[in-house]
């Protein structure tokens, strides 16, 4: 058995699970890897046989062993049944005080019973979402664990050293890292998110706003290629004009580049062979689907993964197109400039209130669990590493630096300022793209969220008078108190009014 000397232990050895541990071993640490099939172990250390901090095992007792105790090990297996399988096989090779990490993007609530139930043996346990993809883990990801904090301080040193880094001032990635040679300096995208599930919660937020992100920039490319007439190169070159200013972003980044590429086959934009017909892993769904559970308003979040879900039915759709009444959808005649700035104007307006969503549903999930969440600091750790980086964030840890408990993005003076000056071309180009028969799901849905937010009368009054009147489900009154509630006898001819509590 090889002499027990690794700081952490990593098991998983697919594509996320090699990075990190790469990105482990980059920092200096000795890390002891395993994977169920031991050909794929062998197979990564001759790969990466020049790592000299990296240690593969056959078997999972050895593995353990190996670890310097109390132990750390990390899990970055498939969500679910997979996940529960290896930590099954852990527990009776662990001892009290040991921690157990899950990397995966496992659902919250499966996060908090794992915890009680490590809990009650004495071995640690933190759910930690890990951002970034391929090259955020390989590299630097954003990193959000949940647990408890004495779980925090035993892998702190190690997240922060592994984690993604940013400039202290402007808040923007520090790049640069290669193999072996990992960026210093700057500050660290992770931070101790909560309790329990915590940390899985965010990460499934981010993932949600990541939807909303990913359909917005579509629906601008959209409006672009049919309004504007514009080629994909095109439409890539104001991308990257955008992403030098307001819109700056990881996704708006990679946009650029897609719609520049060529494809190797045919000589044409790379973006006209690919079909349009989208996937998804379900960590949108679950966002949309808790907000629903919570009573929390996040259309745009929402539409997003609907959009997926409309595009996934490619048969339908073109038979639909062969026969549904057509809207006219004609070249833009105006300012091609004008166009362009509309759009842009309608992308930021539409991502502070997708963002708006997606950290009110938090703050809900906070109260509704029993977790204590800094917001500004979340803001802080998706500024570099993870999918939705973007500049924007900035202006997010700002707002909540000004005023901890703000009860809404939109309700921060520089949001405030930015919809009241881009709100006009967000509206005409809506009206613009519903006109002309371009489906527009996020962007109008959008503008629906802030209107319904600054709006205090609502149209809902009828409807729980609607309720009242076939299920009794009662009423508040506009002249009495909040809490107090009537039922109006409507079958009685006289209608008399009666106070339910």
């Amino acid at each position: 058995m090889k002499e027990c000397k690794n700081e952490i232990g990593l098991i998983g050895l697919a594509v996320m699970g090699q990075n990190l541990a790469l990105n482990i071993a980059d920092h200096g640490f000795k890390i002891a890897v395993y994977n169920r099939t031991y050909s794929k172990t062998s197979n990564f250390l001759r790969e990466n046989k020049s790592v000299s901090s990296l240690f593969g095992f056959k078997q999972l007792k050895e593995f353990v062993a190996s670890i310097l105790k109390p132990r750390k090990i990390i899990i970055m297996v498939q969500a679910g049944h997979a996940t529960d399988a290896v930590i099954d096989s852990l527990i009776p090779l662990l001892e009290e005080g040991d921690v157990i990490i899950d990397g995966g993007n496992a659902k919250w609530g499966d996060t908090i019973r794992r915890e009680k139930n490590l809990r009650e043996k004495s071995i640690f346990f933190i759910g930690s979402g890990v951002s970034g993809g391929e090259e955020g883990a390989r590299y630097g990801p954003s990193l959000m664990p949940g647990g408890s904090p004495e779980a925090w301080n035993r892998i702190k040193h190690i997240w922060l050293a592994i984690a993604a880094k940013v400039d202290p001032k402007s808040g923007k990635p520090i790049l640069g890292a290669k193999p072996g040679k990992p960026v210093k300096g700057g500050v660290p995208c992770t931070d101790y998110i909560g309790l329990d599930g915590s940390g899985h919660y965010v990460k499934m937020v981010h993932n949600g706003i990541e939807y909303g992100d990913m359909q917005m920039i579509c629906e601008a490319f959209h409006i672009l290629k049919i309004l504007g007439g514009m080629s994909a190169s095109e439409i890539g070159d104001v991308f990257k004009i955008w992403n030098e200013g307001l819109l700056d972003s990881f996704l708006v980044e990679i946009t650029a580049d897609i719609l520049a590429q060529r494809d190797n086959r045919t000589g044409n934009p790379f973006i006209e062979v690919v079909l349009d017909a989208a996937g998804q892993k379900g960590t949108g769904k679950w966002t949309s689907v808790n907000a629903l559970d919570m009573g929390v308003p996040a259309p745009t979040i929402a539409e997003a993964v609907f959009a997926r879900c409309m595009s996934a039915v490619k048969e339908e759709r073109t038979y639909a197109s062969q026969f549904l009444p057509k809207a006219y959808a004609s070249v833009f005649n105006g300012n091609r400039q004008e166009l362009i700035d509309g759009v842009r104007d309608a992308l930021y307006c539409s991502k502070i209130c997708s963002y708006a969503q997606g950290f009110q549903l938090m703050r809900e999930a906070e109260k509704e669990y029993s977790w204590k969440l800094n917001f500004g600091r979340i803001a802080q750790i998706w500024r570099g590493g993870c999918i939705i980086r973007a500049a924007f964030l900035q202006k997010i840890t700002e707002a909540f630096e000004r005023n901890p408990s703000l009860p809404n993005l939109l309700t921060d003076e520089y949001f405030k300022n930015c919809i009241d000056n881009y709100q006009d071309k967000w509206r005409e180009i809506v009206c613009t793209a519903i006109k002309s028969g371009i489906p527009c799901p996020t962007f109008s849905s959008a503008v629906s969220y802030y209107d319904g937010y600054r709006s205090p009368w609502l149209p809902q009054n009828l409807l729980q008078a609607q309720r009242d009147y076939f299920g009794a489900h009662t009423y508040e009154r506009v002249d009495e108190p909040r809490g107090r509630y009537y039922h109006l006898d409507w079958p009685n001819p006289f209608r008399p009014e009666l106070q339910v509590n």
